[in-house]
């Protein structure tokens, strides 16, 4: 865990202090994953099946998950789970359906009316790891607005636990928030199973969640290759707190380690004004990481995580925009003031008292989240990626006489004839 001066570094060791980890053999990953793919599509459950065994060490009958498990996984949680898993999904729902649109109409030109319409993807799949941890506020965030969306098929793929069935909590999740069609799939092969469809699991439009390398590789590669669409880039869980003097050493070092737990190479940022909080910060770290109980984890990600000092807060949001976080925290004096100052991150947290924690589980926006620098082009995911954009155009024969010659000049600069002659027969059927 290194204290960086950012003034007396390099143009080099500034990019080497923002650099994230390398992905690990490419190469190798997208092959394998394009293995499994083709396995899947050749075999179908079958593959499945023996893919389950493989990976996830478990022999299954059926891939479905049936009724009785979703009662055995209702009496699994107790009544405070429940409680707080209702409380998460009335937030999210409350904050996703405000993103609903209503039908855009306009008249461009006199007789000329255009229209927008959001209508729902027809089949989605939504995928929940479990790899080093059962993940029920990702079931949340993916069902609460496939369900507002009123997409038409919903299901979800999720990895089965070493008793055969699905991590309870994730089954419960699920359920509340309007998806009870769960596959017990995980990795690349569910991505597979969702694009291409296989004897148990209907075909997927498009595919949604987080996963390790070997899931982002076959989202890739899938959208590439007739499956399914994507939703974004999710990959590494990633953090970035700025810190003035007003930050508590103890509550930054706590959102550090927050991101840090989620693997070895999640990353984990502090940018300060202030050389003795990056000192104190580093103090914390060391002594809450081990009150943790992920701490071979903790090990590993604490160990790359930047502590860096600069002469300004604008420096700061300098750095912050050029990296394009995943999480940016701001525990810094007044804020709000600040966000105008924000052009690339996925979600920001404003204040001493806003934990990204919150924002994983139960305030309402969307916790999958654009990494790797993507929050440059990317947004987080929202109820419109569950949708599709149409518009509708109709003229009047008054709107295509008053249109209709800048449609045929405009067709005569690109060289196309056919298009100008669709509008000049209709143009003498009017005289």
């Amino acid at each position: 865990m290194r204290i960086l001066d950012w003034n007396g570094l390099s143009s080099a060791q500034r990019g080497e202090a923002l650099q994230r980890p390398a992905a690990a053999d490419t190469a190798r990953v997208t092959a394998a994953a394009r293995d499994i793919i083709e396995r899947v599509r050749r075999e179908g459950d079958a593959g499945l099946l023996a893919l389950t065994e493989q990976f996830d060490g478990v022999r299954l009958e059926a891939l479905q998950v049936t009724q009785r498990e979703f009662d055995d996984a209702d009496r699994a949680i107790t009544a405070d789970q429940h409680a707080a898993i209702e409380r998460a999904i009335d937030n999210i729902r409350r904050f996703h359906a405000t993103q609903s649109q209503p039908a855009l109409r306009l008249e461009t030109s006199p007789g000329v009316i255009c229209e927008r319409l959001s209508v729902p993807i027809r089949a989605v799949g939504l995928y929940v790891p479990a790899g080093s941890a059962p993940l029920p506020s990702t079931a949340m965030m993916l069902a609460v607005p496939a369900t507002l969306a009123a997409c038409p098929v919903k299901l979800m793929c999720t990895p089965p636990e070493s008793t055969g069935t699905a991590n309870p909590a994730v089954l419960v999740a699920a359920r509340k928030a309007g998806v009870d069609v769960i596959f017990k799939v995980g990795g690349a092969q569910a991505i597979a199973a969702m694009a291409y469809g296989s004897e148990s699991i209907p075909k997927s439009d498009k595919v949604f969640g987080p996963g390790n390398a070997y899931v982002t590789a076959a989202k890739i590669l899938v959208a590439q290759a007739g499956g399914a669409a994507l939703d974004l880039p999710a990959g590494v869980s990633e953090v970035m707190v700025i810190a003035d003097d007003e930050a508590r050493a103890d509550f930054v070092a706590a959102d550090l380690l927050a991101q840090a737990e989620h693997s070895p190479e999640a990353q984990a940022i502090l940018v300060t004004t202030e050389p003795a909080l990056a000192a104190a910060v580093r103090r914390e770290i060391q002594r809450q990481s081990g009150l943790l109980s992920r701490t071979a984890i903790l090990a590993q990600s604490v160990n790359a995580m930047r502590l860096i000092v600069v002469d300004a807060l604008q420096t700061a949001f300098d750095i912050a925009n050029a990296y394009a976080p995943e999480h940016l925290i701001l525990e810094i004096r007044e804020p709000r003031q600040w966000v105008s100052n924000i052009s690339t991150a996925g979600a920001v947290f404003l204040g001493h008292w806003s934990p990204e924690s919150l924002g994983d589980y139960c305030s309402g926006p969307n916790h999958t989240l654009p990494t790797y620098g993507y929050a440059r082009s990317y947004s987080g995911l929202s109820l419109e990626d569950f949708q599709r954009r149409i518009t509708v155009q109709e003229l009047t024969p008054a709107g295509l006489q008053g249109l209709g010659p800048t449609a045929r000049i405009l067709a005569g600069l690109e060289g196309l004839d056919a298009h100008a002659a669709a509008v000049t027969i209709r143009l003498e059927a009017l005289r």
